[in-house]
């Protein structure tokens, strides 16, 4: 059985989390504040969003993506349907208010396809979602666009 792999990432923004999450939850957007490409909107899920699924585009990698949590001002979560070499990822990005803004913590859980590449799988996508927090951190830090 191929072992969980687990990302963590923490930030904190000067941001309220409200604020926070309503860059999250606008995916549309990422490619203007974040490392991601183009993304384009497959399904749009039901009223509040919750099962849309969308298409990044980055450096040539299409990753087509499913939100599986939204809980306004508290949390967002995703799960990869394809795109990458990797079985049931899931990622969650976690608010809490603190110090006057919100603490983030973005993290995931996956198995790698091919047995013994999980390590790098969990290194290259650590460096990204380290790059997708401070881009938030730094987004969010900035206000109202």
């Amino acid at each position: 059985m191929a072992k969980i792999q687990r990302i963590s990432v923490h930030g904190h923004t000067s941001a309220s989390p409200q604020d926070v999450y309503a860059l999250l939850v606008d995916r549309e957007h990422w490619p203007d504040w974040s490392p991601m490409g183009a993304f384009r909107l497959l399904d749009k899920g039901d009223d509040n969003g919750l099962g849309a699924i969308g298409v990044f585009s980055t450096n040539g990698v299409n990753s087509c993506e499913e939100v599986i949590a939204l809980e306004p001002g508290k949390r967002f979560g995703y799960s990869l349907k394809k795109g990458l070499p990797v079985r049931d990822y899931r990622a969650y990005v976690d608010l809490t208010p603190e110090r006057g803004g919100t603490a983030i913590h973005w993290h995931s859980t996956f198995t790698a396809k091919i047995p013994g590449t999980g390590w790098l799988h969990r290194r290259f996508l650590g460096h990204f979602i380290g790059r997708m927090v401070e881009s938030l951190v730094a987004r969010a830090s900035r206000g109202a666009p």
